[in-house]
This record gives structure tokens, C-alpha cells and sequence, in this order.
């Protein structure tokens, strides 16, 4: 819709809240990826690279069943996930790294199977660990859940 000086917006609430449903209707209808390069069955992904199967993601890389999530590398079936890199099966993370099966977790860094921790790294079920004790035993867990990468 063009706007012009004659364009009239509804002042009633019944119906603008009926012309915003409608947009919004119509952008759930929308299956483009303005800006997307190499982004095989994606949906409404937005300046997203070599990503798959994800949707409604934006500057995602090389990430694989995520959405609505942004700025994100290398992640596989995050939701709600934002400049966060490796992160695999987690929700509502901010600026994580190699985080999985993870929720609301911010800045955090190899944490496995985590929720609501902030600044924290090399955690299992919130409980910290050394680094080697934690690699051995993400080892398993991965194994377990079927996490690797063949």
C-alpha cells in the first residue's frame, strides 16, 4: 500500500485491529527469503546464508532447523536463539556458544542440558565442571542423545 496524502488509516479500533490481522495474516502466508543466499527450505529467513530448513530467522549462517532466531552460526534446531554460535537443540539463549539442549541461557559457553544461567561455562545441568571432566562427559551425552556430527 502506497501512502499518499488521500491514504486513510482506520481510527477505530475494531478496524485497525482488523487491517493489522490481515497484514499480519498475510506475512504468515509469505514463504519468500528477501536478501537469502543458499537457503534451501527456509521460510521468511531474511539475509540468511547456507542455511536449511529454518524459518523466520535473520543473518543466520550455516544453521539447520532453527527459527526465529538472529545473527546465529553453525546452530541446528535452536528457537529463539540470538548471536549465538554451535548451539544445538536449545531455546531462548543470547550470545552462547557451543551450547545444547540449553534454555534461557545468556553469554554462556559449553553448557550441556542447562537453564537460566548467565556467564557461565562448562556447566551439566547447571553444575560446573573442569574442562576435561566436562569434555569426556559431553562425549557421552552426545552419544546418548545422538548429537554428533558424522
Amino acid at each position: 500500500m502506497k501512502m499518499t496524502e488521500t491514504t486513510s488509516i482506520p481510527l477505530k479500533t475494531n478496524e485497525f485491529e482488523a487491517e493489522l490481522k490481515k497484514l499480519v495474516q498475510e506475512f504468515g502466508r509469505s514463504e519468500e527469503n528477501p536478501g537469502s543466499y543458499k537457503s534451501d527450505g527456509c521460510v521468511r529467513c531474511f539475509d540468511c546464508m547456507f542455511t536449511t530448513r529454518s524459518s523466520d530467522c535473520y543473518k543466520c549462517t550455516y544453521c539447520e532447523r532453527c527459527s526465529s532466531s538472529t545473527e546465529c552460526t553453525h546452530c541446528r534446531g535452536c528457537t529463539n536463539t540470538h548471536r549465538s554460535n554451535y548451539c544445538v537443540e536449545s531455546k531462548d539463549l543470547a550470545a552462547c556458544s557451543y551450547v545444547v539442549k540449553s534454555q534461557n541461557c545468556y553469554e554462556c559457553l559449553f553448557c550441556f542440558g542447562c537453564v537460566g544461567l548467565v556467564k557461565k561455562e562448562f556447566h551439566i545441568l547447571n553444575r560446573p565442571f573442569k574442562r576435561d571432566e566436562y569434555f569426556k562427559l559431553v562425549a557421552k551425552l552426545e552419544a546418548v542423545f545422538g548429537l554428533k556430527r558424522q
